[in-house]
């Protein structure tokens, strides 16, 4: 692990990392730049060290929390990938069916992050279902920068079947109500959207830092949102004055929350693009939002 600590790197740095984790740059650009930041104790190899995902120790919600049920399960994506895998939690010791959230990863598949905001999820009181879109390519491969390669591979909208397919899967699901949500993160800020543009009996909609969906899409929508966005995440933001203005003028539900001077992934507590106050303000919401929804 890298010495550095946060206030150490220049915010091109963070927004050089946003370029590469977006296949705006290869990997060999990536280090090239980067390299242009170095000086003294910061060297290169610190640099890259830091940017990268810490996966070790940093679960919220650890694998056998002995309150919830937590494994592995496969479903079918017919209009998908076919065989998607995913990981199901729930909380023990909960009468009653529960409310569904579907939980949708980054543009890298099923990465222990978000495998924990599955858990964290399934604390709350909800049954999750974190999907790897990757399963039809052999799943998460083990590490970030491998993951984003593979999934360049799919097409992005059969992805999105897949996810819908896993919202069927927790509405039928034995132990749901058959009350759905979504949330979802940067890709899957996108499938969040887009899953409340192509599901209309979806219950809830929370994309953090997403792509948005076309203004003539926006008419579709029914279920309501909750839309997160980073104050520094520029090219995301981009997309949203168009979207708001559609989202008024079809009348659609929904409630916005930008957080200033925070990266995009601020939620993501394993880069050094999270922000622990941001990322526990928006998660509060978010969950606070699925309880008024859902149950």
């Amino acid at each position: 692990m890298s010495d550095l600590k946060k206030e150490d790197i220049k915010q091109e740095v963070f927004d050089l990392y946003d370029d590469y984790a977006h296949n705006k740059i290869n990997r060999r650009q990536f280090v090239e730049k980067l390299s242009l930041y170095t000086a003294g104790s910061v060297t290169l190899g610190s640099l890259l060290s830091f940017m990268s995902p810490n996966y070790a120790n940093t679960a919220l919600v650890p694998k056998d929390h002995p309150d919830l049920d937590s494994d592995y399960i496969t479903y079918d994506s017919p209009k998908g990938g076919g065989k998607i895998k995913a990981l199901l939690s729930s909380p023990k010791n909960k009468t009653g069916k529960l409310p569904g959230v579907l939980v949708v990863h980054e543009n890298r598949g099923l990465n222990p992050y978000i495998e924990d905001v599955g858990r964290r999820t399934a604390i709350e009181g909800f049954i999750s279902l974190a999907p790897d879109a990757l399963s039809p390519l052999g799943g998460y491969p083990g590490n970030d920068d491998d993951g984003r390669e593979l999934q360049r591979k799919r097409d992005r909208n059969e992805m999105l079947q897949d996810f819908i397919a896993g919202y069927e899967y927790l509405k039928s699901h034995p132990g749901t109500n058959g009350k759905v949500g979504v949330v979802g993160f940067c890709f899957g800020g996108w499938i969040a959207n887009m899953m409340a543009v192509e599901v209309p009996g979806l219950g809830a909609a929370v994309p953090f830092y997403g792509g948005q969906p076309a203004k003539e899409e926006v008419l579709k929508i029914k279920a309501p949102l909750q839309l997160h966005y980073a104050g520094l995440d520029e090219r995301v933001n981009a997309g949203w004055p168009e979207y708001e203005a559609a989202l008024k003028e079809n009348q659609k539900e929904f409630s916005v929350h930008f957080y200033p001077d925070v990266n995009h992934g601020f939620h993501n507590n394993t880069t050094p693009r999270y922000d622990e106050a941001a990322a526990q303000l928006a998660w509060s919401r978010t969950i606070a939002f699925f309880q008024n929804k859902l149950i």
